[in-house]
C-alpha cells in the first residue's frame, strides 16, 4: 500500500450526509467575515440616486442637456481641469483648492463629468475622488518618471517591446480622465495629441517586419479616444498581416466615459476578431448602470473583455474590496485579468501599498471564490523585464517522490511528484 493512500472504511450513507453537512458548515464559516463586510461595500448601483443628483447638478452649471451628456465628444470637451470649475460643481475648502493648483503646476489633471458624477465623499476618503483629483502628496520627489524603461525598449516609433512574441503600439496621450496614478504621467504633457500618421504607418511596418509578433496591444493614453473611422483603418491594417493572430486595445473609457461605446464603434470593432479589450475598473463603486451598458454592447460586439485592476492603498488594498469588485465584474461579464502592483512613478508614492497586502488579496481569493474571479497578481519589473506573477507559496517542499503543498486552507498534503507508485 501507498504511503498516501487513505484506508477504505465503508460509511453509511447517512453518515455520509452528515460529514458533508458538516464541511458545508465549516466552508461557510470561512467567508463568515467578507459575507458580513460586502454589504458595506458600495457599488454604482447602489449610489444611483447620488449619482442622478451629481448628474443634475453637473449638466446646471454647464448649460447642458441630458443628450448632451450622452454625446461622448461633449464629455471630452467639458473635462474638468480647473478649480474654478470643480468647485462649483462640489463644495470644496480653501487649503484643498489650494493644494489642487499647486499640484496642477506640476501635473495636469482632467475629469470627465460622467466620473465627476461618481463622487460620494469631497475628499481622500472617497476612491472615486482619491483616483481623480489631484493631492498635494503628488508633490513629493519620490519614484522616477519612466520606471519601466519604456524609452529603452521602443526599436520603433509608437511601439514598447518587453516579450518575445507581442507588443504594445502607443497611438495617443489622450485619456477622458487623467488618473493620479497613472504610470505614463510623463507623456500627458499640456496638450492632447494623437501619435502622428508617418510614426503608426512606422510601427506597422515594424510589426511586418517582425513574423513573430502574433499579438498587438493598441493603448495610449486611450486607445478608444481615436476616432471611429482611424481605428477602423488601423484594425484593418493589423488584420492584413497574417502573422498576427489577436488585436488588443487597451482603455478606460467603460469606467471614465461609457458614453464613448456607442453603436457606430461597436459596428466597427465587430468588424475585427478576434479582438480583446483590457479595462481597468478599480473599485466597485465604478460599476454603474453606465458602465454595465457599455460592456454589455462590447461584449455582444464579439469583444472579449478583461479588467487590469491597480492596487492603490486607501482604494481597493483590501481582500474584501477587491473580492466584491471581482464579483461585480463578473456580473457585467469583465474577467478580472490582473492585478498590478502600483509602479514606483513619480508623484505617485501614496498610492504604493505593500507587496504584503497584495498577498493577502490572494490569499483572500484562491479557494474562497471561483477561479473566474482570481486574477493574477502582477509586479511589473523595473527596466522593462515584464511581468512577474505573485503569489503564496503554496509548495513547501519537495524531493524526486513527493511534494509538500500547502492547500487554501492551511492543510499539508503529501503529494506525489509523478505517476503514483506503490509499495
Amino acid at each position: 500500500m501507498s504511503l498516501n493512500a487513505p484506508q477504505q472504511i465503508t460509511v453509511s450513507q447517512d453518515d455520509r450526509t452528515v460529514i458533508a453537512l458538516n464541511r458545508a458548515a465549516e466552508l461557510k464559516e470561512r467567508i463568515s467575515d467578507y459575507l458580513e463586510e460586502k454589504e458595506t461595500i458600495k457599488t454604482g448601483f447602489d449610489l444611483e440616486n447620488n449619482i442622478l443628483e451629481n448628474k443634475k447638478r453637473i449638466l446646471n452649471i454647464f448649460n447642458a442637456t441630458w443628450k448632451d451628456w450622452q454625446d461622448w465628444r461633449w464629455q471630452m470637451s467639458n473635462r474638468i481641469h480647473d478649480v474654478v470649475t470643480l468647485s462649483k460643481i462640489f463644495c470644496i475648502n480653501k487649503e484643498t483648492s489650494i493644494n489642487i493648483k499647486r499640484v496642477g503646476l506640476k501635473y495636469r489633471w482632467s475629469i470627465s463629468p460622467y466620473y465627476a458624477s461618481l463622487f460620494y465623499e469631497r475628499n481622500a476618503a472617497d476612491p472615486i475622488w482619491t483616483q481623480a483629483v489631484p493631492s498635494v502628496d503628488e508633490l513629493a520627489e519620490t519614484g522616477q518618471s519612466d520606471p519601466m524603461a519604456e524609452e529603452y525598449t521602443s526599436p520603433a516609433p509608437c511601439i514598447t517591446r518587453r516579450y518575445p512574441d507581442r507588443l504594445i503600439i502607443n497611438v495617443t496621450n489622450q485619456c477622458a480622465m487623467y488618473c493620479r496614478h497613472c504610470q505614463r504621467r510623463r507623456n500627458i504633457g499640456e496638450i492632447d495629441r494623437h501619435r502622428s500618421n508617418s510614426a503608426i504607418r512606422k510601427a506597422l511596418q515594424y510589426i511586418r517586419e517582425n513574423r513573430e509578433i502574433r499579438d498587438v496591444l493598441i493603448t495610449g493614453g486611450d486607445a478608444l479616444l481615436l476616432s471611429d473611422s482611424y481605428l477602423d483603418w488601423l484594425l484593418t491594417e493589423l488584420d492584413r498581416i497574417k502573422h498576427v493572430e489577436i488585436k488588443r486595445l487597451g482603455t478606460r473609457t467603460p469606467v471614465t466615459m461609457p458614453q464613448r461605446i456607442t453603436r457606430d464603434l461597436c459596428s466597427i470593432l465587430k468588424k475585427h476578431p478576434p479582438l480583446y479589450i483590457n479595462t481597468q475598473f478599480n473599485h466597485p463603486r465604478e460599476i454603474t448602470r453606465d458602465a454595465a451598458l457599455a460592456c454589455e454592447m462590447l461584449v455582444n460586439a464579439g469583444v472579449v473583455l478583461g479588467n487590469q485592476a491597480v492596487l492603490l492603498k486607501g482604494i481597493n488594498n483590501t481582500p474584501s474590496i477587491m473580492k466584491k469588485l471581482n464579483h461585480e465584474l463578473l456580473k457585467i461579464r469583465v474577467r478580472p485579468y490582473y492585478i498590478f502592483h502600483a509602479k514606483q512613478v513619480k508623484g505617485t508614492g501614496h498610492f504604493i501599498t505593500s507587496v504584503d497586502d497584495g498577498i493577502k488579496i490572494m490569499e483572500k481569493l484562491r479557494g474562497y471564490t471561483s477561479g473566474l474571479a482570481v486574477p493574477s497578481y502582477i509586479i511589473n519589473t523595473p527596466n522593462g523585464y515584464g511581468k512577474t506573477p505573485v503569489l503564496p507559496q503554496y509548495i513547501l517542499d519537495r524531493d524526486e517522490e513527493y511534494i509538500s503543498l500547502r492547500t487554501w486552507e492551511h492543510r499539508v498534503i503529501k503529494y506525489p511528484n509523478g505517476a503514483h507508485r506503490d509499495a
